[in-house]
């Protein structure tokens, strides 16, 4: 499956309920969390996780793992690219 950085945006907004907010708005590699980029936080990357479980089949079983995946939408959309069904 491969996954365009546009639709996982689009997921990622209605998942995080990112009011006023749209694909365009988001960089594909400004980072996710932090001061830079969305900002997002630790309860955040929990949504990002059931995401990617549920819409897309794919697990993070490894945390380190998980800092690079989800450093911005460009890494999260290549790795549902490389470990979905």
């Amino acid at each position: 499956m491969d996954v365009t950085t546009k639709e996982l945006k689009e997921a990622i907004i209605a998942a995080l309920n990112l009011e006023g907010m749209t694909p365009e708005d988001i960089d594909d590699n400004a980072p996710l969390f932090g001061d830079q980029g969305l900002g997002l936080d630790s309860i955040d990357v929990l949504e990002l996780i059931v995401l990617m479980e549920k819409k897309y089949g794919v697990k993070v079983i490894n945390p380190i793992e998980g800092k690079h995946i989800f450093g911005s939408v460009a890494t999260m959309a290549e790795y549902i690219s490389k470990h979905s069904a």
